[in-house]
């Protein structure tokens, strides 16, 4: 019998308390989901999830009464959380669909493990462990789990049909946990389905994407996306441009030690076009912060093939580091992956390192002057002001910021 009992996380007093609670007086709860998943493929274990034969409201009462604090995270559809020292527990009433239209359910609660195994997604997140730590597998997740392959439960077609979102989850999951060739159902299942991405909310696409480029290497889910139809469905800006330096990029992560960002790997995917970019940000409801981040990357200057560490200094000033910081990681890794075969790559690739050494580090210098200066050499205040301290601050950044406060004054009054 396969076990999760030695885990670390399932012999903690919070889970054997959660247990306790939800199985006595006939009840029955068991983890569900990620946490048996990922402790079968010897992963980290994050969150932990239960399933149980208890009504919501009975898993309420049966909450207070023991002292255990209860949040109605989704009560509605059967979900409670608990939480015992700070840890949360997600505790899910057993449900069988009622009513599906691929983006939302009507469920109805039911005791029937089967039933609710049969109604989750991918097989290798339907495993269920009990009080024991005994993996009980409904729907033959177990050996897709030692194979690493990736497959809807059941029909993939009406998987997919039953909420459209799970295309993107197919893929995201083969990124994280897949290995070899998709399966061949579930792709041509989602290939199918990919123009019924549209009806989802843009929130819930890009946060699948998210997940999904946030993986160790997502080259080889981009790709079969790609072949699928469904990254240009979602992401058009990609289709002209391509995945091609995703590889290069993912190298580069591993070789210098950055941390997979999405964004970054987003960007080297999509055309740096202001436009287009601030289409696809509006179309994604990015947040600011990362709209921000793509406009930035989208209006920074392209780097001449020579240049010095005073004009590199004034492009950091005027355009601030986060764009130039995004184009010198990307022409870094791409320059990286040609000097494999072409060592003539190699001192373009350590004058990029340097530059990004810079951008890593730059520090933005004050200008001396304010307004308040400018007013009180007798400029009246008004246009004038503001044109007379950024023609100083231009001066002063042509000068590589090497003029003092006192130096700019002089200046300022000759020019009053």
């Amino acid at each position: 019998m396969t076990s999760v009992a030695a885990e670390p996380w399932f012999s903690a007093p919070a889970l054997t308390r959660v247990f306790n609670l939800l199985n006595a007086d006939g009840g029955e709860a068991r983890v569900v989901g990620g946490a048996v998943r990922n402790s079968l493929m010897g992963l980290p274990v994050a969150d932990i999830d239960m399933a149980t034969t208890l009504l919501p409201d009975e898993v309420v009462a049966r909450a207070k009464k023991a002292g255990i604090k209860s949040v109605p995270t989704g009560i509605d559809h059967g979900t409670v959380t608990l939480v015992i020292e700070g840890a949360p527990f997600e505790v899910t009433t057993l449900r069988r669909d009622v009513e599906t239209d691929g983006r939302r359910a009507e469920v109805a609660f039911g005791s029937d493990w089967k039933v609710d195994a049969e109604r989750r997604d991918l097989t290798i997140n339907a495993l269920y462990a009990n009080a024991k730590g005994e993996v009980i597998d409904l729907v033959g997740g177990l050996p897709d789990i030692e194979k690493r392959h990736i497959r809807f439960i059941g029909n993939a077609a009406e998987r997919v049909a039953e909420d459209y979102l799970r295309v993107l989850r197919f893929f995201r999951f083969f990124a994280h946990y897949g290995s070899g060739r998709p399966d061949a159902d579930g792709l041509r299942a989602c290939a199918k389905a990919r123009s019924k991405l549209g009806t989802l909310s843009a929130e819930r696409v890009w946060s699948e994407m998210k997940k999904l480029l946030s993986a160790r290497d997502p080259g080889r889910a981009l790709l079969w996306m790609r072949q699928a139809g469904v990254l240009s469905e979602i992401l058009p800006e990609s289709e002209k441009w391509g995945i091609d330096a995703i590889p290069a990029l993912v190298a580069a992560e591993q070789a210098f030690g950055w941390q997979p960002e999405p964004l970054l790997r987003l960007a080297a995917i999509v055309p740096p076009d202001v436009e287009r970019l601030e289409a696809m940000a509006k179309r994604l409801r990015l947040s600011k912060t990362e709209a921000a981040f793509f406009s930035a990357w989208a209006k920074a200057p392209r780097l001449p093939a020579v240049i010095a560490d005073t004009a590199f200094a004034r492009l950091l000033y005027r355009h601030g580091s986060n764009g130039l910081d995004t184009s010198l990681r990307l022409a870094l890794a791409a320059s990286r992956q040609k000097s494999e075969n072409d060592p003539a790559q190699l001192a373009e690739t350590g004058r990029l390192w340097g530059l990004l050494g810079k951008t890593e580090n730059w520090q933005k210098p004050a200008f001396p002057l304010t307004g308040a200066d400018v007013l009180a050499a007798g400029i009246a205040a008004g246009p004038r002001v503001g044109e007379v301290l950024a023609m100083l601050e231009d001066q002063w950044v042509e000068g590589n910021f090497n003029a003092d406060r006192a130096t700019l004054v002089a200046r300022l009054q000759s020019m009053v």
